[in-house]
């Protein structure tokens, strides 16, 4: 198993696990962004709910300048700078002994306008195209329906036999209907077809059969590597700030903090982004019903509702004596399977069923009650 190793010819060359971990908290975040926002959108309607229903546009356009950022500034995108990953252009040749012996990141390596916008392409514009083929294809039909996970197997005949007669109108009616009915057939052949696509190149990266873990990878011209120690050092020499010059006065250098401001926030997420995640997680754990810390309060709901106040007994009715508890009215012993009225008096089942059965009113009040209406009350 030595694949599975960090150890190797080239230890700058990230495993199959850095990789994946990346991307899946690529996938994370629209999610956890849509969840926040649905959450305040009950609270502010008026101005998020546009949000919530665009979202996959706002989040594209929120990511694309984040993106845009730190594959300008750090040569990867958000995920891959968070694991400590980068993109180098990839060469025509490889100079590693040249590249050891002169020291530092070769200027070569940085990302040119091209790599960028090929990798934005692929980073936003890519999902985002997928997201919006999957939620086509439930519109029509195609994906699994609330109905369908409520209702019975007769439903689900019903909700087929109606989508067939539907997609068999549209396609006799108009070339639309035509083309719908064949994406609706084509785009899960497509779908997996591009998933298995994706897992022959993650197995021949494990295997080292390729260098590229994607295939866009090669038509990018980028590979993802590790961040190493020379990566690390140009990192604080960049960080360094320039002393201010007294010749440009205050305005220009409230101008250049200000103008610094954006990058400032955009560098700052891949520490406020974990922290608010854990924020939200932690929030949602203290709120959820099995959490202990709905044992510190004594009524985490609420003050209790109390119960409705007893009729009083009607002068012909039945005599209750209150100083007997847990009796039955009508029989006088222990109540057996207790049953309630709307009443509020608490008689045994087979008692009270043949008493509203034959009378059809409360033995107590007179009032008028039926079996329907007899309740069970579990202790």
């Amino acid at each position: 198993m030595e694949f599975f190793k960090d150890s190797g010819e080239d230890p700058l060359k990230p495993s199959l696990f850095e990789l994946v971990a990346q991307e899946q908290l690529r996938d994370l975040l629209q999610p956890a962004l849509k969840y926040v926002l649905a959450v305040f959108a009950q609270r502010y309607p008026r101005y998020l709910i546009r949000i919530v229903n665009r979202h996959e546009e706002f989040y594209a356009f929120i990511m694309f300048f984040v993106e845009r950022h730190y594959l300008r500034k750090h040569n990867a995108s958000f995920s891959e700078n968070f694991y400590g990953l980068k993109r180098r252009r990839k060469a025509w040749i490889e100079l590693d002994r040249a590249r050891a012996a002169v020291g530092g990141v070769p200027a070569g390596e940085k990302l040119r306008s091209r790599e960028i916008w090929r990798s934005l392409f692929f980073l936003i514009g890519v999902p985002y195209l997928r997201a919006k083929a999957q939620d086509y294809y439930e519109q029509l039909g195609g994906g699994v329906s609330s109905d369908i996970l409520e209702d019975g197997i007769e439903s689900r005949h019903i909700q087929a036999l109606t989508d067939e007669v539907s997609l068999r109108i549209d396609c006799s009616i108009s070339l639309a209907g035509r083309m719908r009915r064949a994406y609706k057939t084509i785009y899960p052949w497509f779908n997996v077809s591009f998933e298995l696509w994706l897992l022959v190149y993650n197995v021949a990266y494990l295997f080292e059969r390729t260098p590229f873990y994607r295939p866009w990878l090669a038509w990018i011209g980028v590979d993802l590597r590790r961040l190493g120690a020379d990566d690390f050092v140009t990192n604080l020499e960049a960080q360094k700030q320039v002393p201010p010059n007294r010749k440009q006065g205050i305005m220009a250098f409230v101008r250049r903090h200000l103008t610094s401001s954006p990058q400032l926030l955009l560098d700052s997420l891949k520490l406020l982004l974990p922290t608010a995640i854990f924020f939200i997680k932690f929030l949602e754990w203290w709120y959820s019903p099995g959490s202990p810390a709905r044992s510190l309060s004594t009524s985490p709901l609420g003050p209790a509702v109390p119960p409705p106040q007893m009729l009083p007994p009607h002068p012909r009715g039945l005599a209750v004596d209150s100083t007997k508890y847990g009796h039955c009215p009508l029989c006088g012993g222990p109540i057996n399977n207790a049953t309630a009225l709307p009443s509020g008096y608490v008689f045994c089942y087979r008692c009270v069923h043949d008493h509203v059965e034959q009378q059809g009113r409360c033995p107590v009040t007179l009032l008028p009650m039926r079996v329907w209406q007899l309740r069970k009350v579990l202790v």
